[in-house]
This record gives C-alpha cells, structure tokens and sequence, in this order.
C-alpha cells in the first residue's frame, strides 16, 4: 500500500467555524482602487469575434439588496425597489472588493441593479437598419432585465452569455436598465463551481450577480450571427459554418500576421437560408503550437457587416506512439503536457480579474515557470483569457462547471482518498447512486448538459482548448458515458476526460488519476484489458498541492493544503523532486499531469504565486 496516511491525516480540512478574510489587493486592483473614475476591463470583450461598434458599460451602478421570502421565485416577476443602497462597480460582484460593495449576497435576498441607458450608449449607432444589442456575458445565477420597466428577458445560468435586442425600447431616447438577480450558491442546485457562502478549505467565497462583461454592440440588420471555424491543417482548408441574420453575399479572407491575403473565400445564400458552410483551401499552413502559437487573421465581410476574426491550424487527438502507447499528439506528434491547475480566482475580485493585464499575468507566469497548460478548473473565464491563452501558445484543459446536492454523500465523496479500488467501482446511471453524487435533481442534470453542449459551442473555435474535461472527483456526477458521447459529436476534434479523479466508468480519451497521498508512478487503466488494449492516455490530472505560507500575502493564519514545510527552500526541493518524479514517468506511458496550483486561494497556500500575485514562490 502506498498511501501516505501520516499525509492525508494532516490534511483533514479543520472546522475553524465562521471567519473573516484579511483583505489582499493585487497591484492591478490597487491602481483601480486609486482611480475612481477608472472604466474597468475596458478592452473588447470578444476579440475572435470583434465588430468596431462595441461600447462596454462598467463602471459605477447604483445597487439594492432587497429581503425576500420567495426570493427563488419571485426574481423573475418582482417589481423594483423605489429607492437604491448605493454604487457599485460594474463589473465585480458586490462580495469582491473591487465592487465597492463588499456585501454577501443571501439566498432569501435579491440583488436590483440600475443605470440609465440610450442610444448614446451604443457606439457609432444612427443608421435606420441598425440593430442595437445589449450584451451579459456572465450574471450568477438567475436574472430578470427590464428596460423602462418593462420586462425584456430573463437568464438562468452563471456561465454563459446571453443578449438582448432593444432598438425598439431605445427608439425614444433615455430609459433606465434593470436587472433583478437571484442566486441560492450551495443552498439550491445550480452550476456553481467551487463557491460557497460558508466558505473553508477547497470551497472559497461566493458571488452573485453581475461578474462578466456588459456591453453594447451595434448590427446591421443584415448580419452574421456567429461562425465554427474548422482550420484543418490536413485537408489544408478552413472550414467556414456561418449562422446568418437576413440575406447577402458573404466572404472570408484569410490574412498572414503582417496582414497579406492568403486565400479567399465565401458564399451567396438564397433568401431565407440561415446558415452556410464552405471550404477555403490553405496550402502548407503553419502550424499552431506552444513554440509558435501562430494565428492567421480573418476578416469576414456579410453585406455592410464587418467581423474581425481568427483562426489556429492545429490538431490534437490521441494517437501511438513509436511504441503503440497511446499518447496525447498536438500535429501527430507525442506532446507532454505539462500542466496548472487554475481557479481563476482573485482576493480582490473574486471570479473576475482586476484587469486584462491580470488575466495575462497568469498565463505568461505558466509559460515562465515552465510549464505548458492550465487546466480551468469548474469554472468557465472571459472569453479574452481564452484569447491571451490562444496567442501566447498556452494550452488549456477546459474544465465543465459543476453543481447539484449540498453535501456530497461522505462515503462517496471520502473513499477514493483512502481505497484506490473504489476509483472505478459505483455506477454513475442509477437513480441510487446519482443521489450519492449530488446529481439527484433532474433539473440540475439537465442543467448540466445544457452548459456543456453551450460551452463545447461558444469556445469551439480557440485553438487552446486541447481537452474538455466533463466531471471532477464525482461532485455532480451523472451518465458519464452519454455526456461523453454526445461531447465527441459536438466536437469530434477535441479528446475527452470524462471522469477527472474519480468514478472511472471507462470511458473517454483519457485515464485520469489524482494522486495527492501516493508515490509519483503509473496507475494502471482497469479497463485497458477489456477494450482494446491501451486505448486510453495515461494522466494524472490533479497532484502536488505542496503548501508554502507568506504570512503577509495570505488572508488567514493557518492554511489548507496537502503537505507542509519547514522552510521555503525546503518547498522548493520538494516542488523540484515531485515535478522531475513526474517528468520521468513520461518514458513509461504518462501523457501529462496538472500540479496545483498556479497561485494561492483563501485558506489554500498550495499556490506558486501568492494570492495576491506579488510574490512568486519559485523565485
């Protein structure tokens, strides 16, 4: 046996009962801090999908917190407040600092937001074809929005985007925005990640409300919709799928990085049809890798409609090695994946960066401490993040959000730490043992399924993303082998890990382990003798997690972690030995594996960086 128990004894969490966070500000946010008058995260939020008519409304809000015994209905048809509590900063949830609210939002409370809004709030707006677009790319969890108090839609969801067309709300000059927001964190269902209200150990702070991009966009009525890039570097070609609104010639023209047209290409639709697919041949494209994350430039022409875009020539899959080994091959040639575990949270504003140059802070840190990929965890970022990732060669793991019953069953949730026999041994399709997961609800399961096809969907076109990763150690787990199945349709370009710790139901691209208390060697796939043998990658997806504390870089007085030192030299040797017992095990069939993590989170200090980003433990 070679668990370490004397390990997994210490790192019991401990129940240190409610406490208080010190506050830690990031250099980033301590600039916003200093400047009231500061527009945050001002860049274009959508740069694969860019128009010139793109106006971001943050800044300063007026708020409410509203108690309401119905809250988990009444959110959708309640009227607004009279009267408001005060500003808060767009776009930080009022629990993040940076909001300037600094409030925990109940689950027997709503959250009313308020700003007027007109026509000069959309950039480059006046042509009488023009449609006005009003843009959330992120408000937790439910949310209702009125414009002028009337009720122009509703969203449930954290995790992805939703819009609204209001041209006809605005057609009379200045109105007043609304939204009303309701957000249950661990007492309901919902996808949530890893937030909760009690927060401790793994589990940190949760949000609500208002924590992505809002924005404003202006169309001609005549426009696309949106488009699946397929850059195919063996047929050569780009494929185009383009979803369109109203009827015009269409036309792509592929750019090299100076800006020379190297191919062309489009499509004449008839009238009324809706979406359009075409080939534009490429030859001898460069290829995308972390080495040379080259991107080619599209400009994509609909009638008067102008979108800036991009594309990556690029191919990752699963495939054999000299040797018949599987291994994971980006352009068919075997590729270590060296990887981070990334949280994507910040002390100052939780779930959302301080600032673009936060966001690329991280990714460049990866590249510098040499490594490879981040693997996002339950969490879904900006789509800029995803943009630095593209552009700076980074890879990523992409990491479905999760949810269901709070807690988990104990026996299921605790086995797999102590009996490696149980990685593989519970169903994941019966009622009995769905409950055991947290996956009881039907409305969360559907949920689920809803936000991964959605994000298969919205993400599909970053050459990044090399692997969807479905389910993390069973929180919310549920018929593992259909989620897979239908993630191979939307996506057949991309492996799969559809289990990520634990409970294996042998399926997907991948046999994925956590090892936090074992030795650093091969965990044998179970089911590579039943199937054709080896047709998984070997990874460990979760291990390390090497606890290192600065007092005055941490927001508590004690930590959570899996192992702990005496001295920071001591840490790094321990850090160096792991990570080169990891790197040998390449020579016998590993594919990768993901340390956690990039930085520090609350009462975690397993970090390379400090919560805050100003120190870097490895320096």
């Amino acid at each position: 046996m070679d668990l370490d128990i004397v390990r997994v004894i210490k790192s019991i969490p401990k129940d240190y009962g409610p406490e208080e966070l010190s506050p830690l500000v990031t250099p980033w946010g301590e600039a916003l801090m200093g400047d009231e008058e500061a527009v945050p995260r001002a860049e274009h939020p959508r740069p694969q999908f860019a128009r010139a008519t793109v106006h971001v409304l943050h800044g300063w809000w007026d708020y409410a917190f509203v108690s309401c015994a119905d809250a988990a209905t009444a959110w959708a048809s309640t009227a607004a407040p009279p009267a408001m509590d005060g500003r808060i900063r767009v776009p930080f949830s009022p629990e993040a600092s940076l909001s300037g609210v600094n409030r925990q939002l109940q689950p027997q409370e709503l959250l009313w937001y308020r700003r007027p809004l007109s026509r000069a709030d959309f950039k480059g707006s006046g042509g009488a074809d023009q449609r006005l677009i009003l843009h959330f790319d992120g408000v937790d969890h439910a949310c209702a929005v009125y414009l002028g108090g009337t009720l122009i839609g509703t969203h449930e969801g954290a995790y992805q985007p939703f819009s609204f067309d209001v041209t006809d709300e605005l057609a009379a000059g200045e109105t007043v925005l609304e939204l009303c927001v309701y957000d249950p964190s661990e007492t309901g269902t919902q996808l949530r990640g890893k937030q909760r209200i009690a927060r401790s150990g793994m589990w940190y702070t949760a949000q609500s409300g208002i924590w992505q991009p809002v924005w404003t966009e202006v169309v001609p009525a005549v426009h696309v919709d949106s488009v699946r890039l397929d850059a195919d570097p063996d047929a050569q070609e780009l494929r185009v799928t383009a979803w369109l609104e109203g009827t015009a010639p269409l036309s792509v023209d592929i750019l090299d990085a100076e800006g020379i047209k190297v191919a062309t290409g489009g499509a004449d639709p008839a009238e009324g049809v809706g979406v359009v697919s075409f080939a534009i041949p490429v030859a001898a494209p460069r290829l995308w890798s972390p080495d040379d994350p080259y991107l080619y430039q599209l400009r994509i022409r609909y009638g008067t409609d102008v979108v800036d875009s991009y594309c990556a020539f690029r191919c990752v899959a699963i495939e054999d090695d000299e040797s018949g080994t599987k291994r994971l091959c980006l352009n068919h040639k075997p590729f270590f994946v060296r990887g981070l575990l990334d949280q994507g949270y910040w002390p100052d504003g939780l779930m959302t960066a301080p600032s673009d140059e936060a966001l690329s802070f991280d990714l460049c840190f990866v590249r510098k401490a040499g490594f490879n990929m981040v693997r996002k965890h339950i969490k879904c970022e900006s789509e800029r993040w995803y943009w630095h990732a593209d552009r700076l060669g980074i890879l990523v793991w992409q990491d479905m959000p999760t949810g269901g019953d709070n807690p988990l069953d104990k026996y299921a949730r605790d086995r797999p730490t102590l009996f490696r026999t149980t990685w593989h041994a519970m169903r994941d399709d019966t009622a009995k043992n769905q409950a055991k997961l947290g996956a009881s609800d039907p409305a969360y399961r559907k949920a689920w399924t809803d936000n991964m096809a959605a994000t298969i969907s919205r993400f599909y076109n970053h050459p990044c993303i090399i692997t969807w990763v479905l389910f993390n150690e069973s929180w919310g787990q549920f018929d593992a082998a259909l989620a897979t199945q239908l993630a191979w349709e939307m996506d057949p370009t991309r492996p799969v890990i559809s289990t990520s710790g634990w409970y294996d139901q042998g399926v997907g691209d991948y046999h994925a382990v956590h090892n936090y208390f074992r030795g650093m060697h091969m965990f044998k796939d179970p089911y590579a003798g039943r199937r054709k043998k080896g047709h998984r990658a070997q990874v460990v997806s979760e291990f390390g997690g090497l606890t290192w504390r600065i007092a005055d870089h941490s927001q508590l007085d004690h930590t959570y972690g899996y192992a702990e030192f005496e001295s920071m030299d001591a840490w790094r040797e321990a850090l160096d030995t792991m990570l080169a017992k990891m790197d040998a095990l390449e020579a016998q069939g590993l594919s990768g594996y993901v340390y956690t993590q990039i930085s520090d989170v609350e009462e975690e200090t397993n970090g390379l960086l400090t919560y805050d980003r100003r120190v870097n433990k490895l320096a």
